[in-house]
């Protein structure tokens, strides 16, 4: 019995040194395994402290691209489709943005294994500033445009001011002129009247007694038969005496107007609504117009100014007596003369 005690305690002494040296090498497996641990963290809270700075940076950046996008948006409507395309850009950074900070916040559980995505987001980090420095000079670029067409804004804004107040001052020119034209045509129409009214007074006086001559408002209207033989354009002696009576008092009267007055004498010829049939005339026009030109060119032989003189055929088509009779007809062939002005 003592010698087989003896024995176990031998066999039980041998296995406790391994033992103590497998539980020392475990130990130093862990310390070192902490080591590592402890420095892998080390190193990934100052990498994560150098994002968060990167973050608040584009941050920055992210906030004032808005600021500017959002003027471009307000000022400058046709660049419309460059500030979407950057608004879209800019999402995507803000989509990154988030997605960074929901790794800055759950950082403190992960292990070693995150340097990898560590890395992979650095590099996404700097595409996306490097998108956000692309966007700042279109943005840059945008300014300027939106600077020039404020420039060219500004510029028709005082032109279209200026054009306005030069015609309002056009304006106030024409009503003062259009005034003034009116006093002065309502003078020279007086003028004209008077003149009108002392010729055909003088007319009245002299040929007052004549029959075939009658006036009819403001003209005097001879009948054809006292100038013209039947169907014919050839003053007649009777109608040459009267027209140089006529002539006389035109040449008179035209040394009394005043020269700024443009007046003449209006020759009207008038015929009967019945047809032509034969002779040199094809139609009533032909005839009351030839009568007209006749009296005015014998007008000038008798040294009427020629440009106070103007001939007009009617025809038929203004009678002064709408009826089938002789007596209507009669009255219808005729030859006016009116003082007007040109």
């Amino acid at each position: 019995m003592p010698l087989s005690q003896r024995r176990r305690r031998e066999q039980r002494a041998d296995y406790w040194p391994g033992f103590v040296d497998a539980m020392a090498t475990l130990l130093l497996v862990i310390i070192f395994l902490l080591s590592l641990f402890m420095l892998s963290q080390f190193f990934l809270s100052q990498e994560l402290s150098g994002r968060e700075s990167a973050l608040a940076r584009l941050n920055a950046q992210i906030a004032e691209l808005s600021d500017l996008l959002a003027l471009e948006r307000a000022g400058n409507t046709q660049q419309e489709d460059e500030v979407s395309a950057m608004t879209a850009s800019l999402n995507a950074l803000k989509s990154q943005r988030d997605q960074l900070q929901g790794i800055v916040a759950g950082g403190d559980e992960q292990d070693a294994a995150s340097d990898a995505e560590v890395t992979r987001l650095r590099d996404q980090l700097q595409e996306e500033q490097a998108l956000g420095a692309d966007a700042l000079s279109r943005v840059a670029l945008l300014n300027q445009q939106l600077r020039g067409l404020r420039q060219q804004i500004a510029a028709l804004e005082e032109a279209l001011e200026a054009s306005e107040s030069q015609g309002k001052e056009s304006q106030t020119r024409l009503a003062d002129l259009g005034r003034r034209l009116n006093v002065a045509l309502a003078e020279r129409v007086q003028i004209l009247n008077r003149f009108r009214s002392d010729f055909f007074g003088r007319l009245r006086e002299i040929l007052a007694e004549r029959s075939g001559i009658e006036v009819v408002g403001d003209r005097f209207v001879f009948q054809s038969e006292v100038l013209f033989p039947s169907g014919s354009d050839a003053l007649n002696p009777a109608g040459r005496d009267e027209m140089a009576t006529l002539a006389r008092e035109l040449i008179e009267l035209d040394g009394e107007i005043p020269d700024d007055i443009d007046w003449v004498l209006r020759v009207d010829g008038h015929t009967d609504k019945r047809p032509i049939s034969g002779g040199r005339f094809r139609s009533n026009w032909d005839l009351s117009a030839a009568r007209a030109i006749s009296v005015v060119q014998y007008l000038i032989e008798q040294g009427v100014p020629p440009q106070r003189l103007v001939a007009a055929g009617f025809g038929e088509f203004n009678p002064l007596v709408d009826e089938d009779t002789p007596e209507a007809y009669e009255r219808n062939r005729r030859i006016e003369l009116k003082l007007t002005e040109r």
